[in-house]
């Protein structure tokens, strides 16, 4: 396999992580929201406390998964960055025409707001 190939094939890999993260982070984030607004209606409506408590957990653990694919996130964003960096000076293996530097671009943007 070539080198540009190769880089192409990385480059690839590590748009659809940063894409999987992003989802990823939105899904628990609309999780979070709909299991406290469940467990608010529990509340109110003075539900079963095992309930009550079990739901009150279940928030919790999805606020911490918001923290770690937050985290993952990060990372993975740093890491495809620094190569979309390194292959945009690089223009000598023709890659800065290719699809999969325009798609890294339009995820590094996306991430970014």
């Amino acid at each position: 396999m070539s080198d540009s190939t190769s880089l192409k094939r990385q480059l690839k890999i590590k748009t659809g992580v940063v894409s999987r993260l992003m989802r990823e982070h939105q899904m628990y984030r609309t999780e979070t929201e709909d299991l406290k607004r469940r467990t608010d209606k529990l509340v109110a409506e003075a539900g079963d406390e095992w309930h009550i408590k079990n739901s009150r957990n279940m928030v919790e653990e999805s606020k911490k998964m918001i923290v770690d694919t937050q985290e993952r996130l990060g990372s993975a964003v740093a890491d495809l960055r620094e190569l979309y960096v390194s292959l945009r000076s690089d223009s000598s293996d023709g890659i800065n025409e290719s699809d999969e530097l325009r798609q890294a671009e339009g995820v590094l943007e996306l991430a970014s707001t």
